[in-house]
């Protein structure tokens, strides 16, 4: 056979595989003909009983609807029989019931679902658990207490096994919340990539800290946190809201702890981005209050009274508009209700209009209006950008760059000069984005030297992160500096100097590496007196791995101008970078080792939903009167049952 023959059979049988109709498992083909027709290159099922015929390509659920309510041709007699082949409970004799299953999912719930101990002692529970398995007593609040206790150490126990096992390091998130008794409890939570490229999160720590909240206090209740997992020298990057006492903590950790460090915790510190978006916010807020106000207060009057709206949504629906259960207004903590706001009365601007004239009262003028259309714009792309800085599953650090354009080109839409109000909004934020995200580099490259600049350099760890995106490389640090300065000068120096950190970090990786390596030869370390000979040997055999791991590097092509040579992936919001890093390990090993720590490191300390909020976080009361121990013990296990829908996300 030819290799064209043999090309073509294989051909042939892929497209004959691909027509076969899968295995039939389910009891509902027993009232289908046994042979299916292709029909326009679809294979059907024809029904015993009418001769209908039915897709079956995206599974049977339309098979066994048309036999147990549609075809009117079936018995009812048999169609009885299939439905009960239909239901799900298995036949007498083989469920066997399992009391430690039984109360380990019952626990699971109440820890997710965050159920109060005491509910397991009211009255009618029992009688419900009876009517499913009367085998079953239930327990006391005090059983289930220590079954979720017990089951928060076998969980706490394999996380700190797959920690202190990875060869990656772990980049943390801290945020302070608040108790109804006003007792100040610190969250810390780990962000890693594991060796299947998965991104990880995992809240470790849930303790109260006494006043006074210094950074001292901060850095040390990490500290205790890390040495309790076990993970001290594994440490990364540290991401902290904007309060100076979080910039002292890092300072204090850099000061006493640089030796645990990577490259001495040059970039340890990494400022909230989603804190940052909120203060700009929060800040513009001030200065455009009064062209929203109006429509705040006509919103506020309509929604303050059920008759009121009733008239409101007499007129909505004169005027094709869906009735309205409730008026959305703003709250003054959470900036994105505004954005909320303007939305809706935006499209019921007629509504609002009409209703305002027939009660005489004040309403927004056109101009006002159109403010409003501009304004709301405006907020709408800084809520996209808030949602993209605070997913907590996935990787966003090598988003940084490209969200630091966004802002600044927001904020430079000549749409949003159209007024001195929305001129004036623009210029505060820009100076505040300056303080904040400063991102030319006064110094040199070198760590040891201090800058003075009139905002503060963000942090050249991100900068690497999007470097280690293959679909930026180098052309985006060129295009990210092209677009803030016009000194070509000034803009080769910056990319010169994200490339040096890049550089040092693969020479530090590099080193981890031929250390690991050597390392792990098989040893008798056990049985080895230190001075001895065989230490001595032991001791050049690593600098030797070193020394042989800094030559080949000059000798050979080395790997980041292999990466850089490499054509770039294609630009899309689908891209799967840590798909990439994965499938590619094998030929880019440090630089792989490189992105499981930069594409880890967390943009924002909160979730999405708290991302838009000014307000301090607070606890429920039932949380509040827990003891602290009690409290770490459920909030840290209701995380690490966490399970992503499928499709949520990498």
């Amino acid at each position: 056979m030819s290799m064209s023959e043999g090309s073509e059979t294989a051909d042939s049988m892929d497209e004959d595989t691909s027509q076969i109709p899968h295995v039939r498992r389910s009891k509902v083909w027993e009232h289908y003909e046994v042979d299916l027709v292709l029909i326009d290159g679809d294979f059907k099922a024809v029904c015993k009983y009418c001769g209908v015929q039915l897709h079956t390509k995206f599974g049977t659920r339309s098979l066994r609807t048309r036999i147990a309510e549609a075809c009117r041709s079936i018995q009812d007699a048999c169609r009885q029989r299939f439905l009960l082949t239909m239901k799900k409970k298995p036949p007498e004799g083989l469920f066997v019931f399992d009391e430690k299953v039984f109360r380990e999912c019952m626990v699971k719930y109440c820890v997710h679902a965050e159920i109060p101990f005491l509910k397991f002692e009211d009255p009618h529970l029992q009688p419900w658990i009876d009517s499913m398995q009367p085998a079953f007593q239930i327990k006391g609040r005090h059983t289930i207490r220590d079954d979720a206790v017990k089951m928060y150490k076998g969980m706490k126990k394999d996380i700190e096994v797959e920690l202190q096992n990875m060869d990656s390091r772990i980049c943390l998130t801290s945020d302070m919340w608040t108790s109804s008794q006003d007792l100040v409890y610190m969250c810390i939570t780990s962000h890693y990539i594991n060796a299947e490229f998965n991104y990880k999160k995992k809240t470790i720590s849930f303790a109260e800290v006494k006043y006074p909240h210094t950074g001292n206090a901060i850095k040390e209740e990490i500290v205790r946190c890390l040495t309790e997992w076990g993970i001290r020298g594994k440490l990364f990057t540290l991401t902290l809201d904007n309060a100076s006492n979080n910039t002292n903590a890092c300072e204090e950790l850099i000061k006493y702890h640089k030796h645990e460090l990577l490259l001495e915790g040059q970039h340890l510190h990494v400022r909230c981005c989603a804190h940052i978006l909120n203060i700009l916010v929060q800040d513009g807020m001030k200065i455009i209050h009064e062209a929203i106000d109006m429509i705040h207060e006509l919103m506020k009057y309509i929604d303050s009274s059920p008759s009121r709206l009733q008239d409101f949504n007499t007129i909505a629906s004169g005027m094709g508009l869906r009735a309205k259960k409730g008026i959305s207004v703003d709250t003054p903590t959470r900036w994105n209700s505004t954005w909320k706001m303007l939305v809706e009365a935006l499209t019921y601007k007629s509504v609002l209009t009409s209703y305002a004239n027939r009660k005489m009262i004040d309403s927004p003028s056109e101009e006002e209006w159109e403010k409003a259309k501009v304004i709301c714009e405006f907020l709408k792309a800084f809520e996209d950008l808030t949602l993209i800085v605070s997913a907590h599953r996935k990787p966003t650090s090598h988003k940084f760059l490209p969200i630091v354009l966004s802002i600044r080109h927001a904020l430079k839409d000549p749409g949003w000069h159209t007024s001195d109000v929305l001129k004036e909004l623009a210029a505060v934020m820009q100076t505040k984005l300056d303080k904040y995200w400063d991102p030319e580099e006064k110094e040199n490259a070198d760590p040891n030297r201090r800058r003075k600049s009139k905002g503060i350099e963000f942090n050249h760890a991100l900068v690497i992160a999007t470097f280690l995106d293959p679909r930026r490389k180098q052309d985006y640090l060129d295009f990210f500096y092209c677009k803030l300065s016009t000194d070509g000068e000034q803009i080769t120096k910056q990319v010169e100097i994200a490339l040096e950190w890049v550089r040092k970090y693969v020479k530090e990786y590099e080193l981890l590496a031929a250390t690991s390596t050597a390392h792990s030869t098989p040893s008798s370390q056990g049985n080895t007196i230190i001075g001895s000979p065989v230490a001595g040997k032991r001791k050049l055999e690593e600098e030797f791995a070193q020394h042989k791991s800094r030559q080949r590097s000059r000798v050979h092509k080395s790997e980041l101008d292999a990466y850089l040579e490499e054509a770039s992936e294609k630009v899309g919001d689908d891209f799967d970078v840590l798909g990439w890093w994965k499938r590619r390990g094998k030929k880019f090993p440090i630089l792989a080792s490189m992105a499981h720590d930069f594409l880890a490191i967390p943009l924002s300390i909160v979730a999405s939903e708290s991302a838009f909020s000014c307000g301090k976080r607070i606890l429920g009361d039932k949380r509040s009167s827990l003891n602290p121990d009690m409290l770490e013990v459920l909030v840290c296990a209701k995380d690490w049952l966490f399970k992503p829908k499928e499709g949520d996300g990498q």
